[in-house]
């Protein structure tokens, strides 16, 4: 819905009930009257606008753009990569505090080393690249994990909502947290699961492609 439009409504409604107020001062009667038989152009309007839920139309447009302009405060912005190369990420970590069991005791106590990996696998194929560099995004559309469904596309950068349209798919930011976690330091950047550790692969897009 068109806010201005709307606004400009309101606004039309709100001068023609101020005229019709002036004009009912009474001015005396001046030649011969007849009934009118069109209605009333001012009352249909009123009923018009009293059937606009005007709160809800112009709160869906605010949500609206609210959604579009949406930018993480933590995105965590990457350079693009000045060559290619791959390294193994270990994901394994220590507790931070002890983990109960439910009965009194502890299922792990603090300092505990835990791979994630050796309990979920991670199915998906995660593809980084700033989307406001048209290079990095000419690249995934040419690349095959464009049409890889395992494939989850996330922005150091750019504009997600036009990507989401321009390439007809779910598209993520890349939060400051998971960057750190994943070693990442340029993009494009491509994350699997090797054995029990993440590869990564940052790729040196060519200036001539």
């Amino acid at each position: 819905m068109n806010f201005t439009g709307t606004f400009n409504k309101a606004v039309l409604v709100w001068l023609l009930s101020c005229s019709a107020a002036l004009a009912a001062r009474d001015a005396g009667t001046s030649g011969r009257t007849y009934p009118i038989a069109e209605p009333d152009a001012l009352q249909e309007i009123r009923e018009r606008a009293a059937r606009v839920d005007w709160s809800r139309a112009v709160s869906r447009e605010l949500l609206a753009r609210k959604v579009e302009d949406f930018r993480p405060a933590d995105l965590r912005r990457l350079p693009a990569a000045g060559r290619t190369r791959s390294f193994l990420v270990d994901m394994t970590f220590r507790l931070d505090r002890d983990i109960p069991d439910g009965r009194g005791g502890f299922l792990y106590r603090l300092g505990y080393a835990v791979n994630p990996l050796d309990y979920v696998r991670l199915t998906s194929l995660l593809v980084i690249i700033d989307g406001a560099d048209p290079r990095q995004v000419a690249w995934f559309r040419k690349s095959p994990y464009a049409r890889d469904f395992r494939t989850r596309l996330i922005l150091s950068g750019g504009d997600y909502w036009e990507l989401a349209e321009k390439l007809k798919r779910p598209v993520f930011y890349l939060m400051d947290g998971m960057a750190g976690r994943l070693r990442l330091e340029a993009v494009p950047s491509i994350v699997w699961q090797d054995g029990r550790k993440l590869r990564v692969t940052e790729v040196c897009v060519d200036e001539k492609e």
